[in-house]
């Protein structure tokens, strides 16, 4: 399966970091990337010629003194090559992943989505006027967090309106922004499907029917914060939820990162992320890939969830004010 954030790594015992440090253990880690890159990257004619030039210009890609150091430079020449962030090279001498695709460890797993970090779930907090808030800083598999969704989402749901903060997420599990949505709507809705260049297959999303807990529904005012730093699955969430006209987003163009990705070995330590997929939404027909989720209302990063608050603030006492009026 495709991720759109770190995902687990099976954990083998590596070479000693040394012998990562060779020219001709560098070269076959090139040689290997740029063979990935050419059957397997989300598009053939990028593809190519990104493999194509990997390998014109191998003998130039061999800085840096140390595994990290030549990770981090065949990463940012990746990127700089396909304008596509999601690319990146590691170096972990005592992991690597599995020779077919991914195999997820929980320790790895609880890494990147555990207690740590609270499975994602920051703060849950009641504003003024009982507006909801949830500052969500990223996506955690729902085998992990289904529970704590469904605990902070039913303390929200009697809320007037609700901020979710996202300025702080850089992605996550995709079946964990397919359940959240859910609890913002009133019935099954179609979100970004995933097409997959190695398959040739797309498979259509959709948010699960029921879920646990109280829904805060889909009638009621929600407004989604983004920044720079918002990318990959916090994107999806804002970008597909943006197109059913669900959600009014509030602060800054996004990061653009749209396509699904998987790791691939490449040897030696080094573990390869690589774009296999890429997104289509029902609505849009397009995804956020290079441009980002363009918010409804511009606001620098520090002054969104003011403006946010305020714009929950008017909307929230509407249909109050036309209650004391009868209408």
């Amino acid at each position: 399966m495709l991720n759109r954030c770190l995902v687990a790594i099976a954990m083998t015992a590596m070479g000693t970091p040394a012998a990562a440090q060779t020219t001709a253990v560098k070269r076959e880690v090139v040689e290997k990337a740029a063979t990935l890159i050419e059957a397997r990257y989300v598009n053939p004619k990028a593809g190519q010629r990104i493999a194509d030039t990997l390998r014109r210009q191998a003998a130039t890609l061999l800085a840096g003194a140390t595994p990290d150091a030549f990770a981090r430079s065949l990463t940012a020449h990746l990127r700089n090559l396909s304008n596509d962030a999601h690319f990146a090279l590691e170096y972990d001498p005592t992991a690597n992943a599995a020779a077919e695709g991914d195999v997820v460890d929980p320790a790895e797993l609880d890494r990147w989505y555990g207690a740590r970090v609270n499975h994602g779930f920051e703060q849950v907090a009641r504003l003024e006027n009982g507006i909801g808030y949830l500052d969500l800083r990223v996506f955690a598999p729902t085998s992990m967090a289904a529970d704590l969704a469904s605990a902070a989402m039913s303390l929200l749901a009697q809320s007037p309106a609700l901020i979710i903060d996202l300025r702080n997420n850089g992605g996550g599990m995709d079946d964990m922004t397919r359940l959240l949505a859910a609890y913002l709507l009133d019935e099954r809705r179609e979100m970004s499907a995933s097409y997959d260049r190695p398959s040739n297959l797309m498979e259509r999303h959709f948010t699960p029917s029921e879920v646990p807990g109280r829904r805060f529904g889909g009638k009621k005012p929600v407004y989604i914060l983004v920044s720079h730093r918002t990318f990959s699955a916090a994107e999806a969430f804002a970008y597909d939820l943006q197109a059913m006209k669900r959600a009014v987003i509030i602060g800054e163009q996004t990061g653009g990162g749209a396509h699904p990705f998987a790791y691939r070995p490449v040897g030696h330590g080094f573990i390869l992320s690589l774009p296999e997929g890429r997104s289509i939404n029902p609505v849009t027909g397009r995804d956020w890939e290079g441009v980002g989720v363009t918010p409804d209302i511009p606001a620098p990063v520090d002054a969104a969830l003011k403006r946010a608050i305020l714009e929950a603030r008017n909307a929230a006492l509407i249909p109050y004010i036309r209650s004391r009026e009868g209408r």
